[in-house]
């Protein structure tokens, strides 16, 4: 016990807890503010196309099952759908010309009037 009273105790250092504070929450703001910074760029590296174009794009993807797939591909003007499973690619049918123009998309019904028909059906 006379040990104990014999060794100096050491002093706590002095912690300035509010610049702890902003040292964090800057820190903490710096990271996701490069978090966004690596998405932006991603995606702007992504969107760049070669010089002469590129020959070969995916219109559209639509799943069939849980890992079987219809892919509406366009390759030089020519439209190929393509099934792709488990055992592989294969091209189902083949579009000759042009593609055709997209009509025109009819108006989308706001929630609440989807909501009103589906409470008036019995």
């Amino acid at each position: 016990m006379m040990l104990a009273l014999a060794l100096p105790v050491a002093a706590a250092p002095d912690i300035n807890v509010g610049g702890e504070l902003v040292r964090v929450l800057l820190s903490l703001f710096g990271i996701v503010a490069l978090i966004f910074a690596a998405g932006w760029l991603s995606r702007r590296l992504q969107a760049r196309t070669m010089p002469g174009g590129r020959r070969l794009r995916c219109v559209e993807t639509m799943a069939v099952g849980a890992r079987d797939r219809l892919l509406l591909i366009d390759a030089d003007g020519k439209r190929l759908l393509v099934g792709v499973g488990q055992g592989g690619m294969r091209t189902l049918h083949v579009y000759d010309g042009a593609a055709p123009e997209p009509g025109p998309m009819p108006p989308v019904q706001g929630f609440g009037d989807v909501l009103a028909r589906w409470k008036r059906t019995p």
